[in-house]
């Protein structure tokens, strides 16, 4: 057994069962994928510590708990339509491939979504769609999803992401402003939605349309 292997299993023992994670299925997705192919090559001993990790061009993987608590949140059974929004290094894309059907991530940063997709292409992923554009648009011509998962802060709940919702679609996504956020969960009923505030946290940016404006 590697190394990696170890932390990977102390991770999940550690990080994620003790925090209330207990989805089967995301705590086996954890074990499989391999976090420390996911960020810089200098930093790959770190990728399992309990902390974000710096990926360049001003974004961060985040802390694997955060990355366990939105996945579980959304409740996945194997054959959903999911949209991300902040592909990133594509370590959450690659969790979310595990567990549902067909992914589709939006990412702003052009390098960043070539990089996570040669990634996840040399991973055998091939129920992942990578696209570069604002995120906080989503990505109307696939639209409804299952469910929604934004990996960057957002001053608001962008209307546009809520409208490609589907019937019983959840989305979960941190909301606040610069400094700190709250993770949101929404659950579509038909044409009703329900909020509920999970925990504190802190994302970068949502830059776009419908979240911060770019600098």
């Amino acid at each position: 057994m590697s190394d990696y292997e170890e932390f990977r299993k102390s991770m999940v023992e550690k990080q994620l069962k003790t925090r209330g994670i207990h989805d089967e299925g995301v705590l086996s997705a954890f074990l499989k994928v391999e976090r420390h192919r996911f960020v810089p090559k200098d930093l790959a001993l770190q990728a399992y510590d309990d902390h974000p990790i710096p990926i360049g061009r001003g974004q961060t993987i985040s802390q694997p708990y955060i990355v366990a608590l939105m996945t579980q949140l959304l409740q996945l059974q194997g054959t959903e339509k999911i949209l991300e929004v902040g592909t990133g290094s594509g370590y959450q894309t690659a969790i979310l491939a595990e567990l549902a059907g067909e992914i589709y991530s939006l990412e702003k940063i052009q390098a960043l979504a070539e990089h996570a997709k040669s990634t996840l292409d040399e991973l055998g992923y091939n129920n992942i769609t990578i696209l570069t554009g604002d995120g906080s648009l989503g990505l109307a011509q696939e639209a409804p999803f299952d469910g929604i998962i934004v990996t960057a802060a957002a001053p608001h709940i962008p209307e546009t992401l809520l409208s490609q919702l589907g019937p019983s679609g959840r989305m979960v996504i941190p909301v606040g402003d610069a400094a700190s956020q709250i993770l949101t969960l929404i659950k579509k009923n038909k044409d009703e939605l329900s909020y509920e505030n999970i925990c504190g946290c802190v994302f970068v940016p949502l830059i776009g349309k419908e979240g911060w404006a770019d600098k």
